[in-house]
């Protein structure tokens, strides 16, 4: 029974997806006599935790009950009270935990705490779900950078636009839906500013029911991005400009007067290494990068993304003046061409959704 109950708390903290950063995403479920007395998960930071949610549903009958949680409880006191402590205080009589926490403040603690207490605590139940559900906030805590997702719509042979630059659309309505989804989980979607001049994107989240936009990012050396773009004027979410000592001062004053953030990286280009570290500094713990072939190939070369998502449409472009996903100088050896492992392999209507990671994910 305790994968069956770990499932549910897990399908629980999947719902809340995208909009827990800089926390993870957690699910408990409360049993007693084989009944579910409570559930819960967490639902923003600030908020109170999965466990929280779960004892407050079941009250007394918490009491000589089983409670399965998705990560470690927290056995420190951050933006709410411990949730090992709350355990005990509710007299919970065996913890179930998928996974434990990374996080130097809790790593083990909470599960030494609730021992110590004399509840029987059990670890390692659907782990492997566990880690993947939370693999961007895993990373984060661990590197202080944020999980880098290189996104693609492309036809068979890789293009991404006709030799006339046409691009819409490439892939169907169920595809662009998904992606609108990707949106929705990260903190962040990336893009150069020729992406900006050439498109004139507006990068929000456009779900049927809603969703949580993004922060948009640009990457603009010298400031080019016009103050008039959707991006600066529509004010559906928050816009920061990654911009080299070559900015344009004067620019840079009327683009901050329209609420842009300016991040000033060192030197006069911007290093891929070093715009994650400005963005890990800034709390944003998962990148979405949409812009086009040139910024894919910067990644690609830095070794700095871990996974890999592309949307391929049945058609062939063709054409060396076709755009491509990966542009630039590319990959000069084979050897040293990253080595990616399929993850999973959708259909989306009339186009594949194929899922890629590198082996240190």
């Amino acid at each position: 029974m305790d994968h069956h109950y770990m499932k549910m708390a897990i399908e629980l903290a999947q719902s809340t997806l995208g909009q827990t950063t800089p926390n993870p995403a957690v699910g408990s479920v409360i049993v007693k006599n084989n009944q579910i007395v409570g559930m819960g998960a967490h639902l923003r930071a600030g908020d109170p935790h999965a466990e929280r949610h779960a004892l407050h549903m079941a009250g007394k009958k918490a009491e000589g009950a089983t409670i399965y949680v998705t990560l470690e409880p927290c056995s420190h006191h951050g933006r709410t009270p411990p949730c090992a402590d709350g355990l005990i205080e509710a007299g919970i009589k065996r913890v179930v935990i998928a996974s434990v926490d990374p996080n130097p403040k809790v790593a083990g603690k909470g599960i030494n705490k609730l021992r110590a207490a004399g509840i029987t605590v059990e670890t390692g139940v659907l782990e492997q779900e566990a880690l993947q559900l939370n693999q961007v906030f895993f990373h984060y805590i661990q590197h202080k950078t944020p999980f880098v997702t290189l996104k693609s719509a492309t036809s068979l042979d890789g293009k991404i636009a006709t030799s006339s630059g046409e691009s819409k659309w490439i892939t169907g309505e169920e595809a662009r839906e998904d992606v609108h989804y990707l949106r929705h989980t990260h903190d962040a979607i990336l893009v150069g500013v020729n992406t900006v001049l050439e498109d004139d994107p507006s990068l929000t989240t456009r779900l049927k029911y809603g969703g949580k936009n993004p922060v948009r990012v640009i990457l603009d050396s010298k400031l080019r991005t016009p103050v008039h773009a959707k991006l600066i004027s529509d004010k559906e979410a928050e816009t920061w400009i990654i911009t080299s000592s070559l900015r344009d001062p004067i620019k840079k004053e009327r683009l901050e007067n329209e609420g842009v953030k300016i991040i000033e990286a060192s030197g006069e280009t911007i290093e891929i290494p070093d715009i994650l570290a400005l963005l890990g500094k800034n709390e944003i713990t998962s990148v979405l990068v949409e812009g086009g072939g040139t910024v894919n190939d910067a990644f690609l070369r830095s070794g700095q993304f871990h996974q890999v998502i592309t949307y391929m449409a049945p058609l062939i472009i063709g054409g060396q003046a076709s755009l491509s996903s990966f542009a630039g100088l590319g990959i000069e050896k084979l050897e040293e061409a990253p080595k990616l492992q399929v993850k999973s392999i959708d259909q989306l209507g009339k186009d594949i959704k194929i899922v890629l990671s590198k082996g240190d994910v």
